[in-house]
């Protein structure tokens, strides 16, 4: 008897031990053993990059040149004058020799009236220490005194653009006219500053205006601009 009871405990314990084995394999791979967590491989996006970006969380470059300005008016900072333009190529006037705004001085010259006429010379001098360049026409406009634009801005005058080269100190300009107001019957408003833009820039220089009333509207009111030229036009 005592053998019988031995040989049932060892049946029991051998099915408990299958048991508990097949249980393990269940959970595994289908090799006895437990599986290792799956990682999948890649790289993840650059957080809160512009779709645009090079994945370094900034926008990627883009390619720059340069060409010849065409010294077409410039919109003021502040004021309401003529805005620039390019050749429509895309790019600028080379920058290395473009006169900016801070490298000049602007002043209005002596009238010279003649048949009717209003005549003034918008002079920009080279105020720098370097050699610098412009070209084509300045913009220009009539402010009052708390800076607000008068009248529409000045016509062109046709005329060839030439790059006007400026030592230190050397100086181009450019015609401003108008009909006589007295002559022309146009409406006119008292202006207290003139903005002028040099070509392609964005700031305007402001000079104070002392030669009277200027045409706002009406008959033969237009003021003309003429491309910029190399002297001080007297």
């Amino acid at each position: 008897m005592a053998n019988t009871s031995q040989s049932l405990r060892r049946a029991a314990l051998l099915v408990s031990a299958v048991a508990v084995l097949g249980l393990t394999t269940a959970c595994g791979d289908g090799s006895g053993t437990v599986s290792s967590p799956q990682t999948q491989s890649g790289t993840a996006a650059p957080a809160g990059g512009d779709p645009s970006a090079d994945g370094s969380g900034t926008s990627a470059s883009t390619s720059s040149g340069t060409s010849t300005a065409t010294g077409s008016d410039s919109t003021s900072s502040g004021s309401s004058t003529s805005s620039s333009s390019s050749t429509g190529s895309g790019t600028t006037a080379a920058s290395s020799t473009r006169c900016h705004t801070s490298e000049l001085r602007a002043k209005v010259g002596a009238n010279d009236p003649g048949a009717g006429q209003e005549n003034f010379p918008i002079v920009l001098t080279n105020s720098s220490g370097r050699t610098c360049t412009v070209r084509g026409y300045p913009g220009a406009a009539f402010l009052n005194a708390s800076g607000t634009q008068l009248g529409d801005d000045p016509q062109r005058e046709s005329g060839s653009a030439t790059t006007v080269t400026l030592k230190p100190g050397q100086s181009a300009w450019a015609g401003l006219s108008f009909s006589n107001p007295e002559v022309s019957g146009a409406k006119t408003a008292t202006a207290s500053w003139l903005a002028v833009t040099p070509p392609d820039e964005q700031d305007a220089l402001h000079v104070k205006w002392t030669a009277g009333a200027v045409p706002l509207s009406g008959n033969s009111s237009t003021v003309r601009l003429t491309v910029l030229g190399a002297g001080t036009g007297s």
